[in-house]
């Protein structure tokens, strides 16, 4: 089979396209078809080596066995069963929940023993991937490539958004909510939890189809005059922040906090590092949230709510799985709206 693999840290041509076995599923596993993969920071990252330091970087300190292949955010088909699994899942159309723990559950996204497919175990850049049955689930819609889009992301944004708590009548303002974390928040803070939504993009021509994804008020991160804009369309202070940027509008963030406030942050793609005077954190009593991934549990609540059109995909492109050096060098340029997603082309 046909699969892109990360040879070590480094740039796009750290990925290579190459011919491997198609694996065998083990005890408790599936052979799954892919049909589709999306791409997320957390692959880009790990061959970057924006993770670690030292020269290692992964979701383990030890860092990455390469070759590996990177993907998380994937939807299949079931051709093949392992021992001790139903063989009635063969032909079944599934999504993956895509880390393993043995951890309490609630605490399997953060838990020591977490391992990440794409990271700790050869993911969906590929025509075929091995995953456990029991993380494999129902496509929460009938399209291969619309599904693909949440695992990551949308199990990110599910679990921001239940960490800051939102509830209807709050407001709640989204960086980066162009993006694929970020558009997501949006959709989840506003059309699942009731919550009024602020959302911070580049481009305003992007207002409309923010809107329409559930947001009261579309801001341009580029305005002077930004806090002012935010504390002027709310009326004053807002609830809550769910950040994917970091340092860029970190000071705006905690400025237009009420006091009692919340702010959450899951990616840092507008800087990794930033001054903070903690003054500002003790006086005005709020309380910070770093946030990845998220349960189980979360990921079953966030297909359902996909399920029954409360959360839509947002796609911006798609790319070849050969293109893959590409679709990654794509996902880092700004502007796009959405996700981009790379498509095997299996033999029938």
């Amino acid at each position: 089979m046909k699969a892109v693999q990360v040879t070590g840290y480094g740039d796009v041509d750290k990925l290579e396209v190459r011919d491997v076995p198609v694996p065998e599923p083990g005890a408790g596993e599936v052979l799954i078809k892919v049909k589709a993969c999306a791409i997320n920071n957390t692959e880009i990252w790990m061959r970057e080596g924006a993770y670690g330091s030292g020269g290692k970087s992964g979701w383990k300190p030890e860092g990455v066995n390469f070759p590996r292949t990177p993907g998380s955010d994937i939807t299949g088909e079931v051709v093949k069963t392992g021992e001790g699994v139903d063989e009635s899942m063969q032909g079944s159309h599934v999504v993956l929940y895509p880390l393993t723990s043995k951890e309490e559950e609630g605490t399997e996204h953060y838990a020591d023993d977490m391992s990440f497919i794409g990271s700790e175990y050869d993911g969906g850049y590929a025509e075929y991937v091995v995953w456990s049955a029991d993380l494999c689930f129902p496509m929460p819609l009938d399209d291969f490539t619309e599904s693909a889009v949440f695992s990551v992301s949308g199990l990110t944004a599910w679990h921001m958004v239940e960490q800051i708590q939102a509830k209807p009548g709050e407001t709640v303002m989204v960086t980066g909510a162009n993006g694929g974390v970020g558009s997501l928040n949006v959709q989840i803070a506003a059309n699942v939890f009731g919550a009024r939504v602020i959302a911070i993009v580049g481009d305003l021509a992007e207002e409309r189809r923010m809107k329409e994804l559930g947001a009261s008020h579309v801001l341009s991160y580029k305005s002077e005059n930004l806090a002012e804009e935010i504390l002027k369309v709310n009326d004053g202070p807002i609830d809550a922040v769910l950040d994917v940027v970091g340092d860029a509008l970190f000071a705006t963030s905690l400025h237009v906090l009420k006091k009692g406030g919340k702010f959450c942050i899951s990616g840092s793609a507008g800087g990794q590092k930033t001054n903070l005077d903690f003054r500002t954190v003790y006086l005005k009593h709020i309380t910070m949230y770093g946030s990845v991934l998220g349960t189980r549990k979360e990921f079953e609540k966030m297909l359902e709510a996909i399920s029954e059109g409360k959360i839509r995909p947002v796609i911006d492109k798609t790319f070849p799985l050969e293109k893959a050096g590409e679709a990654q060098a794509y996902f880092k340029e700004k502007g796009k709206f959405g996700k981009i997603v790379l498509l095997p082309e299996t033999e029938e």
